[in-house]
């Protein structure tokens, strides 16, 4: 009975035995993990040879200086234009003096008639109704006269030719229509009475035309 009772006894020393070698074991190989958590690897550490690049697009990368702007070369650059030099005004040549641009030596072309002045020779008297008369006329230029004269001719050469008057003209006449070497305003009708006492007079004239396409200013030009 004394044996069955430590046989007993020696079986519960052996079990305790037993689990406090378990004990020592599981503590010797580390705590074992806690229920409800999940063990994570830690990233490895990255080789500083092999790192990627920064990215481009960050913005903690530098962005390169800006190029300055080429400057051209002495060789290449173009020296500034020069203006056009402005031609050389001929002096004007008063008619009747020295021979020039403003006078000519012979019957002149088309191309160097005075552009308003003629010289009035006759006129006709057309209709009342029209409120117009016809001024037979010559056109010319100035010729050159001597060093002692006081001017020169008016020069006339081509057709005689008609030009419409209109009866309400502005007209004013000198020397010989009237006694003043001034121009002083007559009526249409008194150039018509002394023009036809006096045919192919050649006296010049200076005119305008009006929108009509008539004579509405004459002046006489002064001849001494």
């Amino acid at each position: 009975m004394n044996l069955t009772r430590f046989r007993s006894a020696g079986v519960a020393l052996g079990a305790v035995a037993l689990a406090a070698s378990l004990t020592a074991c599981q503590n010797d190989d580390g705590a074992a993990a806690q229920p409800g958590t999940r063990a994570t690897a830690s990233a490895p550490a990255q080789d500083p040879a092999t790192a990627a690049p920064a990215d481009p697009s960050s913005g903690a990368s530098a962005k390169p200086a800006a190029k300055p702007a080429a400057t051209p070369s002495k060789e290449t650059a173009q020296p500034a234009a020069k203006p056009a030099a402005k031609p050389t005004a001929k002096p004007a040549t008063k008619p009747g003096g020295t021979p020039g641009a403003d006078c000519v030596t012979t019957a002149p072309t088309p191309d160097e008639y005075d552009p308003d002045e003629f010289a009035l020779y006759r006129i006709e008297e057309l209709p009342g109704s029209t409120g117009k008369v016809n001024l037979i006329l010559q056109h010319g230029a100035w010729g050159c006269g001597g060093k002692d004269t006081d001017g020169g001719p008016f020069v006339v050469s081509g057709e005689e030719s008609r030009w419409a008057l209109d009866q309400a003209a502005y007209v004013t006449a000198t020397d010989p229509i009237v006694a003043s070497t001034e121009n002083i305003p007559i009526g249409v009708q008194e150039l018509i009475d002394w023009v036809n006492a006096h045919p192919d007079s050649g006296l010049v004239f200076k005119y305008q035309t009006g929108d009509d396409g008539a004579i509405h200013r004459l002046e006489q030009v002064f001849t001494p």
